[in-house]
């Protein structure tokens, strides 16, 4: 067992680093190879299936609202870039610039896309004529690039895959309530789904995307007890339609401006992953139930096993059985390590009996369930597991998540403690820069649900406006 366990134990424990730790699971779990240019990774099968299961899961949440998919050029004219002034300033750092053609410099230069609402305004702007044409629902999967300085696994790459849903509305009230739609709908997939529980908040102006009225955002905490953005809508009002004179006649036959809106597996890893590799919520595993034969050269155990994955297939569990000639105890270290939700064995004593065993990779609890309606059963185990799963990073987020009442009492708390303080403010970007600046946090969001916490600001003393939570942020 020590030599089928070789591979597990390469991975450092998360409580002695934790980015390691992280890094160590994304490269043994096979989700991912580091490619020739730095900051860009290689999505292995395995990683790439948990990507299609969320884009899946998501895209048909998006068409269930009447979203339509479109795809947009992955090159931005600078000039046309330039005409949403904040915008481009939020993202000048991190643009990618093409200024050759073959071998012949280009007259003008063209970004890569590090997202793509000028391009969407563009378009907006050639297609909306009358308020007849409103609302458009336009949603787009794509990669974008931002030249990072740093990069992580599935945290911060220079290129990733992603989904930017662009609207327009012919009020800001429609518009406004598309936001809140859609920012539901991410949070709702996070919880349901991922099995991660949010905080649902707007963003302050200072962290609120760039050239946005307003960010909604869920939160999540991560394992090491730090903040993950996992999912952002924003309104923008008319702000870019003015930029990009983009303008439609109303019923009342006057021009109008419309208005607008607009990482997770690495969530996953850091909020379900253990020392033994990942945790996949069932809801989202490309294998739910990895099916192990034991004492597999006996007669008949290949063929009974494989009748009990047909079984599961016709049921509609994503199944699969690794019939290899590696040791049982091999095959049990290498489907932790990729996070498979149940293992089931079924050998030739349990072929006599008419039972199998069933695994939990969250619990390790292992037990003996009968072949008699072996659907149903795994389902019931799928079930539990993802709710498992939820309830213990509900654990987590509940707490590591307090009240403080000064700026002193955050930063004994993030000091001794990490998680999320939950405090009053003023509404002051002074307060804000002095939280980052003397207690390391920054705002994560102003919760939508408000509790009262006193009456004045926990940075300055001054009459409090919101509560807000503050935390390290990834």
């Amino acid at each position: 067992m020590a030599q089928d366990k070789k591979q597990v134990e390469q991975i450092t424990d998360m409580e002695v680093d934790f980015a390691k730790w992280f890094t160590d699971v994304c490269k043994k779990a096979e989700l991912i190879d580091y490619s020739s240019i730095k900051g860009m990774f290689i999505l292995r099968p395995y990683g790439y299936a948990i990507w299609e299961n969320f884009q899946k899961i998501l895209d048909e949440k998006f068409k269930e609202t009447g979203h339509e998919n479109v795809y947009l050029p992955m090159l931005i004219p600078e000039s046309l870039l330039q005409k949403e002034k904040d915008h481009v300033e939020g993202f000048a750092p991190e643009c990618a610039w093409v200024t050759m053609g073959g071998s012949e410099k280009l007259e003008e230069r063209y970004c890569i896309r590090p997202t793509s609402e000028t391009l969407f305004c563009e378009h907006y702007a050639n297609i909306i004529h009358s308020w007849r044409d409103l609302p458009k629902l336009y949603n787009q999967w794509c990669s974008v690039l931002r030249w990072e300085k740093t990069s992580r696994p599935f945290l911060r790459h220079r290129e990733f895959l992603w989904q930017e849903g662009h609207t327009m509305h012919a009020t800001a009230e429609e518009a406004i309530a598309e936001t809140e739609r859609m920012f539901n709908i991410y949070a709702d997939f996070c919880e349901n789904y991922l099995a991660m529980p949010v905080v649902k908040g707007r963003k302050t102006d200072k962290e609120k995307f760039s050239g946005a009225e307003a960010t909604y955002t869920v939160e999540c905490m991560m394992h090491d007890k730090k903040a993950l953005q996992a999912g952002t809508s924003h309104y923008f009002g008319d702000g870019f339609a003015r930029a990009f004179d983009i303008t439609f006649a109303g019923k009342d036959n006057q021009p109008h401006h419309p208005f607008q809106t607009s990482r997770l597996i690495g969530g996953v890893i850091m909020t379900h992953g253990d020392n033994n590799g990942l945790v996949l919520p069932p809801r989202i595993a490309p294998t739910q139930v990895i099916i192990i034969p034991v004492a597999q050269h006996k007669e008949g155990v290949i063929a009974a096993n494989e009748a009990v994955m047909a079984r599961l297939k016709a049921a509609g569990i994503r199944v699969k059985m690794d019939a290899s000639d590696n040791s049982p105890g091999w095959k049990f270290a290498e489907y932790e390590m990729k996070g498979v939700p149940l293992r089931l064995e079924l050998g030739p004593k349990d072929i006599e009996k008419n039972q199998c065993v069933l695994a939990r990779r969250d619990s390790g609890e292992k037990v003996f369930v009968s072949l008699d309606n072996i659907e149903e059963t795994v389902k019931t185990m799928l079930d539990a597991v993802q709710q498992g799963l939820f309830d213990k990073a509900k654990r987590n987020l509940d707490e590591n998540t307090y009240a403080c009442a000064t700026l002193e009492e955050v930063k004994e708390k993030m000091a001794s403690q990490g998680g999320f303080a939950k405090t009053m403010w003023c509404g002051e970007l002074a307060c804000e820069l002095k939280m980052k600046e003397e207690a390391g946090v920054s705002s994560r969001c102003i919760p939508l649900e408000q509790e009262h916490l006193g009456d004045t600001c926990a940075c300055c003393g001054k009459p409090a406006k919101h509560m807000v939570y503050w935390g390290v942020a990834y």
